[in-house]
């Protein structure tokens, strides 16, 4: 196997279903990685942590949320238009903080040979990882 060489740049993506109490729980990923003209993102809602934080809150529209992500990393136009920006400034975007129900982590950084597989694994880990059991 080869050294990784390519830097990468991502981010979890959080629930927090009311900001006000900070509690939140991880339900995505993003990872960027230029030299290798790779963006993705993949999201994964845990229904009952989200009745558990937030009783009576509408799954549905916090999916519709989450659902967004994937299409603007994609560059697919049921994105909106934040998905016909370069992927630069998709990822930028995706990760920027804000005050809403879906919230970007900080980002981190990392060097890969394959970001595919390197996402995968860090989906498992961060996303998958935490919302089992």
């Amino acid at each position: 196997m080869s050294e990784p060489h390519s830097p990468y740049m991502y981010a979890v993506l959080r629930v927090v279903p009311r900001v006000e109490r900070g509690e939140r729980f991880n339900a995505g990923l993003v990872l960027f990685c230029r030299p290798k003209r790779f963006l993705s993102a993949r999201v994964w809602l845990d229904e009952a942590k989200l009745a558990a934080l937030a009783p009576g809150s509408d799954p549905s529209v916090v999916r519709a949320h989450l659902d967004a992500r994937p299409l603007i990393a994609a560059g697919d136009p049921a994105g909106g238009p934040i998905a016909l920006l370069e992927p630069a400034e998709r990822f930028h975007w995706l990760v920027a903080p804000g005050s809403t129900v879906i919230q970007p982590g900080p980002v981190h950084t990392g060097l890969t040979d394959d970001p595919r597989a390197t996402f995968d694994r860090l989906f498992a880990e961060l996303v998958a990882d935490d919302n089992i059991g």
